[in-house]
């Protein structure tokens, strides 16, 4: 089979979800091909062939992964002759069939009658009605130019679903992504008033545990700073602005970005944790953090979901 593959187009994200079928006449041939997928953590191709036709099926998996990378496909291909052909019944076949299933019937004692339509139905009743891979090689690549057609024809078709399914995923993620950028710069502008606020809580705590005396302002501030010191999230917001960049870059990017989406919002994810465990205390300041950090770990578990659905 002559492969005439162009690489998919570049642009937006491609969802994984998509359902596409296509119906070709070529050669003598009516070739039907559907193909359904959705999400998976890999490549995970399941293909239904007509019997008989196992020596095209390297050459469509090939086709399949030159197109799509991740993702649990199912592909279904059926063949019939384009034009009508003379039907044959195999008579004898046939009688033999009704004689079995009416000695069964009485030995079960059924009520039902034989169904004449279901005989026909049988394996070898009617000659005709498929198609068998021809002898020939030069048939043989014939009705494979046909198969290869309607496949790519139905992978277009996919494709372009696909497509329209990953820009509504990718307007969900910017407006997610925008939101946890906005935590985050809310979280940063809070971060700078903790320090006072830890000289507060600190200055109550050693008042308390020493009755009431007073202590000396270079001491209580030179502690303040160690407890701001072990509260200080500045790095973890650092961190936590560069992979939101990194987030939009790859947005904007081309080909297979999922799994790099996905390491990423892990990275964010540990950062948001982070968050939450140096910023301990009743302070208002603390508590504004802890709140904003809750909303951006909401977000960023959102956005995986999300995530999960693009190739």
């Amino acid at each position: 089979m002559t492969q005439t593959l162009t690489a998919p187009r570049k642009a937006e994200c491609l969802s994984m979800t998509g359902y596409a079928q296509a119906r070709t006449e070529k050669h003598g041939y009516a070739v039907r091909v559907s193909v359904k997928s959705v999400n998976h953590r890999f490549l995970d191709l399941k293909l239904r062939l007509p019997e008989g036709f196992d020596l095209y099926e390297l050459r469509i998996r090939q086709i399949l992964r030159d197109r799509i990378h991740r993702g649990h496909v199912e592909v279904h291909v059926g063949v019939d002759p384009a034009a009508a052909v003379p039907v044959q019944i195999n008579r004898e076949l046939a009688h033999t069939y009704l004689r079995i299933a009416e000695e069964f019937r009485q030995q079960s004692r059924a009520a039902a009658d034989v169904d004449v339509v279901a005989i026909l139905r049988l394996p070898g009743v009617v000659a005709g009605l498929t198609v068998a891979v021809p002898e020939a090689e030069d048939e043989q690549e014939r009705l494979g130019q046909a198969l290869e057609a309607c496949l790519l024809e139905a992978l277009v078709k996919l494709d372009d679903m696909r497509r329209a399914e990953g820009r509504h995923l990718t307007e969900d993620l910017r407006t997610r992504l925008a939101q946890i950028g906005e935590h985050t710069e809310q979280v940063c502008e809070l971060a700078a008033t903790l320090r006072p606020a830890f000289a507060r809580r600190l200055e109550a705590r050693l008042k308390d545990l020493l009755g009431g005396v007073n202590l000396e302002p270079a001491r209580l501030a030179q502690e303040a700073a160690l407890l701001a010191e072990r509260g200080d999230v500045s790095e973890e917001l650092d961190r936590l602005r560069s992979h939101l960049q990194q987030f939009a870059k790859l947005l904007d990017g081309a080909g297979e970005m999922g799994k790099k989406l996905d390491f990423l919002l892990q990275e964010m994810h540990r950062e948001a944790n982070t968050l939450l465990s140096k910023t301990p205390g009743v302070e208002s300041e603390a508590l504004a953090i802890t709140s904003l950090a809750l909303e951006i770990k909401a977000e960023i578990e959102k956005l995986r979901e999300q995530v999960q659905n693009i190739e």
